[in-house]
Order: C-alpha cells, then sequence, then structure tokens
C-alpha cells in the first residue's frame, strides 16, 4: 500500500486534504495449495463472492489439475455455514464459509464418480467433471455450536463459465465433502482465508 503525502500552506488546508485522502482496504496475496502440502494458514488477497472476501491485488492464476491437500490444524474443530458461488476475470470461485475452532484442512481433486460419505451411494452432479472438494477437521453442529449448511443443493453457479453446479454430500468422520461440477477438468487452486475462516476453490477459464 503506497501511502501519499501533501505539502500544503496552510494547517487548515493540510487537514482538508488528510480527511479526503482515507487509507483503502489492503491485501497480500493468497498461499495457494495447487497439489503441494504447504503450512495451513494464508491470508485474504484476491476478490470473492461476498464484501467481505474483496482485495485489491490480485494474483495471475497459476493452478493445475493435480489433486491439491493441506493438513488441518491438531486442534481443528469447523462446520461448513455456508457455500457461494461468482465469477471473476479468467475464472470462477467457490467458497467454503466455516465456524468452529482451529485451521481447516482440504483435499480437492477431480474424480471420476462422485459418492455419497458413509452410504456409498452414487451422486449425480452436472457437469463434464466433477471436482471433489473434502474439508477436514469438520465437526458436527453439536460438537462446533455452528449451523451446518442447508442448501439449496445443488447450488448453482451465480454468472460461473466453468463451475455449473455445487453439490453439498456430507460431514462424516471428521470430514465434509462438496462436489464440484464443471465444464471439464480446468486447472484449480486452493487457498484460506480469515476473519471469518472460508476455503476458497477458483476453478480457470477452459479455452
Amino acid at each position: 500500500m503506497t501511502r501519499r503525502a501533501a505539502v500544503c500552506p496552510s494547517l487548515l488546508l493540510a487537514a482538508a486534504l488528510l480527511a479526503a485522502c482515507g487509507d483503502g482496504d489492503t491485501a497480500t496475496s493468497p498461499s495457494a495449495s495447487t497439489g503441494e502440502v504447504s503450512s495451513p494458514s494464508s491470508t485474504a488477497a484476491a476478490p470473492s463472492t461476498g464484501p467481505e472476501d474483496t482485495g485489491t491485488d490480485v494474483p495471475p492464476f497459476e493452478g493445475g489439475t493435480e489433486p491439491a491437500t493441506q493438513e488441518a490444524s491438531a486442534d481443528a474443530l469447523v462446520t461448513v455455514s455456508d457455500i457461494r458461488t461468482g465469477r471473476q476475470d479468467g475464472y470462477d470461485r467457490v467458497v467454503l464459509e466455516l465456524g468452529g475452532t482451529g485451521t481447516p484442512g482440504w483435499d480437492v481433486r477431480y474424480v471420476d464418480q462422485a459418492y455419497g460419505q458413509g452410504t456409498g451411494d452414487p451422486l449425480e452432479v452436472a457437469g463434464e467433471a466433477v471436482l471433489q472438494v473434502t474439508v477436514t477437521g469438520a465437526g458436527y453442529p453439536f460438537d462446533t455450536g455452528v449451523d451446518e449448511w442447508a442448501g439449496p443443493d445443488p447450488l448453482p453457479g451465480n454468472g460461473t463459465r466453468t463451475v455449473t453446479e455445487v453439490v453439498w454430500d456430507a460431514t462424516f468422520e471428521g470430514t465434509s465433502v462438496a462436489l464440484v461440477g464443471t465444464t471439464g477438468e480446468a486447472p484449480f487452486r486452493v487457498y484460506a482465508l480469515e476473519d471469518p475462516t472460508r476455503v476458497v476453490v477458483e476453478v480457470a477459464d477452459l479455452g
């Protein structure tokens, strides 16, 4: 963030200029995961679908199609409270907001077929490919005190180009799963944001 100072002929004019020139929002680059395990922490950088997810410095999109994983903190116990989709320049975004304690981890990868946790039943997801988003360090609402996201399910893309919809599976034995339908196996990246805690999945445009 660059701060500008003005030299003015009078204290009165200087005060007026300072009042008119407030600081803007600051942002730092996200710690993106594109297939390599990294430490489970990062702060906001790129704008996302909610007003609290905005930033000013958008890094170039760098991603891949290989699985992206990150370990949860030892004290993680979180519940997915909201899911949002949105469109950015050159890619789509899916945001999973979480409440609870600790820092969630994730395992995000393309799968040939989506199956329900616990049941093993096949799940229908619109699109040519399915990006399975598994949040680790998850807990049930009665453990975290956070109401779990209740739909709509499936959640349609909000002006998206590559993401078709998001299908919610369930929370089971420490993991919560959402299935992101896409128009093909496009490059993606994953990172975390704080205050509130979010896991962000961004999927690049195809072609």
